[in-house]
């Protein structure tokens, strides 16, 4: 039995914490012991107490990846529970605790983002890397770009191996309870649906969102416009929807907990982001239903879309293109089709919680493995 310690910094559900509670979940339970170990009072414990994983909390982890006194205790916490391996989730602190003790290491890098130049020309580079090089037995990339992000920062190549995130399928809604949520949305009969399900934040793109609709709209396309999120730029949004008469087009819906009945409604699921983005877990929900993409070629999305296949790829920041393909699946319902069964079937390949963890724990023994040759 290989006992796995997994560190999480975050104090919030996000993408890490999701990836996290997948593994745990579906991680054998006959090869693989799980320990999780989180900040005091995240919102990841009750979820992981459901999932009858032994859950540890601690002080002075939370949103930060590096603290001495995190560091202090977490050795004190590996040297009582002896864990084979330990995986960390942005913390630095406790790659250091498992390191200095001489117990593997693995980090996952979640996040794609244009490096800036102090960390990718000398000396920043060469720090960094070291630092990177030395704390870390193998690093999971979710996505080639994540790796490239590594890379061009001084992290060696060979430490690193790119493993796609994986999510459980959506389950499909009844017909009528797809009336109801096109009612809730005041979607009429004959209008097709957009969806853009993220952070409000510049660089998800969400404005090139809007204008599209706006153009669609000119041009007579019937279809709703949905954002789903919260965040720095709702009130700038809010009132590129109202300069433009776009109230009745594009409907803002805030927070949405559970995102199924939305991912069911939709037709085409859209992703703009230009300065910040990894393996969305919201495009593979979209997968998981037939639901074709539209997406930026930036960050982890064309590990994800296959051009032409399962959904398009544009130009960041275009809405030429953007508006364009939007158009093409919105009024082709032969290829609206054809792409929607490529989608499932692309996930169901490459983009289960179970192909995801089973790839993560071969992944975990190859390194013991390699760790245990080497002494």
């Amino acid at each position: 039995m290989i006992k796995v310690v997994e560190v999480s910094s975050d104090s919030n559900i996000g993408g890490a914490g999701k990836c996290i509670l997948t593994f745990l979940k579906f991680c054998d339970r006959t090869r693989f012991q799980p320990i999780a170990v989180v900040p005091r009072g995240s919102l990841l414990i009750p979820e992981i107490k459901a999932l009858d994983v032994e859950i540890i909390e601690m002080d002075n982890l939370a949103e930060k990846s590096l603290d001495r006194r995190a560091i202090s205790a977490l050795r004190k916490l590996f040297k009582k529970i002896k864990p084979d391996l330990v995986h960390t989730h942005a913390s630095m602190s406790a790659r250091i605790a498992a390191k200095t003790l001489g117990i593997p290491v693995v980090y996952t890098r979640h996040s794609v983002f244009p490096q800036p130049k102090k960390l990718t020309s000398f000396p920043g580079k060469q720090i960094n890397g070291f630092i990177n090089n030395i704390t870390a037995d193998k690093i999971i990339a979710v996505a080639e770009a994540a790796k490239d992000n590594l890379t061009e920062t001084g992290v060696y190549e060979k430490k690193i191996e790119v493993i796609l995130n994986g999510v459980e399928p959506l389950t499909p809604i009844t017909e009528e309870e797809l009336s109801a949520v096109r009612e809730q949305y005041g979607i009429e009969p004959d209008e097709k649906v957009a969806v853009m399900a993220a952070r409000l934040t510049e660089v998800k793109g969400h404005k090139f969102f809007v204008e599209a609709a706006k153009r669609l709209k000119e041009k007579g396309v019937r279809a709703k416009f949905i954002i789903a999120g919260t965040g720095d730029t709702e009130d700038a949004l809010k009132a590129q929807i109202k300069e433009n008469n776009l109230e009745d087009t594009v409907i803002m819906a805030g927070f949405i907990k559970n995102v199924a009945p939305l991912m069911n409604l939709m037709d085409v699921q859209v992703n703009c982001s230009f300065g910040t983005e990894a393996t969305s877990l919201a495009l593979l929900e979209g997968m998981s239903l037939g639901k074709p993409i539209i997406a930026s070629r930036f960050g982890g999305n064309p590990g994800v879309v296959q051009d032409g296949i399962n959904g398009y790829l544009t130009p960041i920041c275009d809405t030429d293109v953007l508006t364009e393909r939007l158009e093409k699946l919105m009024t082709d319902e032969t290829l609206y089709k054809e792409m929607s069964q490529n989608c499932k079937k692309i996930f169901n390949e490459k983009f289960t919680a179970s192909v995801n963890t089973r790839t993560i724990e071969d992944f975990y023994e190859r390194v013991l493995k390699a760790k245990k040759g080497g002494k």
